[in-house]
C-alpha cells in the first residue's frame, strides 16, 4: 500500500517522506498524509488522506465522494473520538445511499418533477425521490471520484479536491468544473470552502452531507444533544418535501430552536407521515447581508462536553436527524446505527430554488465564479 506524508512546514515549503503516523504526530505541525482505500467497480483508484493539526485532531477524507470519512476530536477529559458516521468500505460507499460525509451536488436537496428551467430551454432531470430529483441524481458528485492536492499553509493541514462534471452529466447543463478545499486548522475548525465555473448557463447548489454525533459517532442517537440554530423561519413543504415557496415561522412550533434545545424534546409532535418521524427541513438562517459568513447552529454534546459551531454563507441549512430505520445501515465492525444516529446540517441555498423565483437564484453563468463556505468551529465546555 502506497502511503506518503506530507508535513506542512510554517515557511508554508512542502517536505515530502516516508514518514509514518506516530513520526507525522510528534512533529507538532500540520500534516497530510495519502494511503491507498479501494477500487471502485470500474477500475478507479480511491484513496483516503489524513489531515492532521498541530494539536493533533485528525480528519479522514475520501476521493471518493469528497467524504468526510471521520474527524477524531476530543472530550472534556482528552479522549479523542470520531463525531461522523461513516461506511465500513467503498462498496457500500458506492452501491449504498446516505451520501455519508459527501459533497453533494449538482444540486444539494431536491427539485420538484426533476424540472429545469434555463434561459427559455426545459432540462429533465432523473427522479430519484419519489416523483422528485435530489442530491445531483443516482450518481450525484457523492458518487464521483475527484483529484486530491495537498495545499500548503502554516498553521492547518489542507486538501483540495476536484471534480469536473461533463456537459449533460445527470442531466445538468455545461461543463462545471468544481472544487471544494477542506482545512483541519490550529484554531480547531474544520473549513470548507467551495468554488466553480461553467463553460454554459446551469444551477448549482453544494453541501456536505455529515452525519454529526457529538458524543461518538457509534454511541448511540443524538436525541439529547442541544440543538441552537439560528432561524426565525423555516419553509413549508408539500408531502414530497417539496418547498410551497412560503417562509413561515417557527415560534410555537417543534421547529423551535431559536434556544438552546434536546434534539429529542419536540420530535413526537412532528405528526407527518412524509418527515419519517424526525426533522427533515430547511430552515432559513437570520443575517444581516447575504453572503457574510454567520452563525447558522449550534450542536452541543453535555456529556462529552464537546460544542460544534456552524458557520456559513448560505441562506438556509436543512437539519436532517437521520431518520432511517434501525438497523439498517451499518458501520465499521457491522456497527448498526440505530434511527436518530446523527444529525445533518447540510449549509445549502433552498430546494427547489430554480422553480422559485422567490428564492435566492442558484444559476451560474459563464464567466462568474460559484463560492460558498462553511466553518464548524470546535469547543469544549468543562
Amino acid at each position: 500500500m502506497r502511503k506518503f506524508t506530507i508535513t506542512l512546514g510554517f515557511a508554508g515549503v512542502l517536505l515530502l517522506a516516508g514518514a509514518t503516523d506516530a513520526a507525522s504526530a510528534a512533529s507538532g505541525k500540520p500534516s497530510v498524509e495519502s494511503a491507498a482505500f479501494g477500487v471502485t467497480s470500474d477500475g478507479q483508484p480511491v484513496e483516503i488522506y489524513t489531515l492532521r493539526n498541530s494539536h493533533g485532531w485528525t480528519a479522514k477524507v475520501l476521493t471518493f465522494g469528497a467524504a468526510i470519512y471521520s474527524l477524531e476530536v476530543p472530550d472534556r477529559d482528552g479522549r479523542l473520538a470520531n463525531i461522523t458516521a461513516n461506511r465500513p468500505s467503498l462498496a457500500d460507499y458506492e452501491t449504498k445511499g446516505g451520501a455519508f460525509g459527501s459533497v453533494i451536488g449538482r444540486f444539494a436537496n431536491r427539485i420538484a418533477g426533476g424540472n429545469l428551467v434555463i434561459e427559455g430551454r426545459k432540462y429533465s432531470l432523473p427522479l430519484n425521490n419519489g416523483p422528485n430529483h435530489i442530491h445531483g441524481g443516482p450518481k450525484g458528485f457523492n458518487k464521483r471520484v475527484w483529484k486530491a492536492q495537498a495545499l500548503p499553509a502554516q498553521d492547518a493541514a489542507v486538501l483540495k479536491l476536484t471534480y469536473t462534471s461533463a456537459d449533460g452529466e445527470e442531466g445538468y447543463p455545461g461543463t462545471l468544473v468544481c472544487t471544494v478545499v477542506y482545512e483541519l486548522n490550529d484554531r480547531n475548525e474544520w473549513k470548507m470552502d467551495y468554488t466553480a465555473t461553467t463553460d454554459k448557463p446551469t444551477v448549482i447548489n453544494l453541501s456536505n452531507h455529515a452525519y454529526w454525533n457529538l458524543a461518538g459517532a457509534y454511541s448511540g442517537t443524538v436525541l439529547d444533544h442541544l440543538l441552537t440554530v439560528n432561524a426565525d423561519k423555516v419553509l413549508r413543504v408539500d408531502e414530497t418535501l417539496i418547498p410551497t415557496g412560503e417562509m413561515v415561522p417557527v415560534a410555537g412550533t417543534p421547529l423551535d430552536f431559536r434556544q438552546p434545545r434536546r434534539v429529542g424534546e419536540r420530535m413526537g409532535e412532528i405528526t407527518e407521515r412524509h418527515f419519517n418521524g424526525g426533522y427533515d427541513h430547511c430552515f432559513v438562517i437570520r443575517r444581516q447581508q447575504p453572503g457574510e459568513l454567520a452563525l447558522c447552529a449550534t450542536l452541543k454534546d453535555p456529556k462529552s462536553g464537546r460544542v460544534m459551531e456552524v458557520l456559513t454563507t448560505e441562506p438556509g441549512v436543512q437539519v436532517y436527524s437521520a431518520n432511517f430505520p434501525a438497523g439498517s445501515v451499518t458501520g465499521p465492525d457491522n456497527y448498526a446505527y440505530p434511527k436518530h444516529a446523527g444529525l445533518c446540517l447540510e449549509t445549502q441555498h433552498f430546494p427547489d430554488s430554480p422553480n422559485k423565483p422567490n428564492f435566492p437564484s442558484t444559476l451560474l453563468q459563464p464567466g462568474q465564479v460559484f463560492r460558498s463556505t462553511t466553518v464548524h468551529r470546535f469547543r469544549i465546555e468543562p
